[in-house]
């Protein structure tokens, strides 16, 4: 079974563009939410294998979205996104409990499969 994956950006388009690419590349998008709130509520309801979340949201960032979901009893992989580059979020990204950085323009299923080590 392909891995479940939930996508979570602000901007439509991307999320659209994140979800075609993803599926072309063997992995199974069950949803797509806009905010953090709502990916918390999502993550529980859907309990996806990979969440992958942009840090720049409405309200509650990226960052601290993926702090919330680590201490979740059976958290999912979160790799996080960005069309910054790493060194603009300086020590709070190499502290963030995720699998990994990318920026928008490098998502790939073969990056996203380097991050978790498949």
């Amino acid at each position: 079974m392909p891995p479940t994956v939930l996508v979570i950006d602000d901007h439509a388009g991307y999320r659209a563009s994140a979800r075609a690419l993803l599926e072309a590349e063997g992995f199974c998008v069950v949803g797509e939410v806009a905010d953090g709130q709502q990916a918390l509520d999502t993550v529980v309801g859907l309990h996806p294998d990979l969440v992958l979340l942009d840090i720049l949201l409405p309200g509650m960032d990226g960052i601290d979205v993926a702090g919330r979901l680590a201490r979740l009893e059976d958290p999912p992989d979160v790799v996080l996104i960005s069309s910054h580059d790493a060194a603009a979020y300086g020590s709070r990204l190499s502290r963030a409990p995720v699998k990994g950085f990318l920026l928008k323009t490098d998502l790939s299923g073969e990056a996203l499969r380097e991050l978790l080590g498949e």
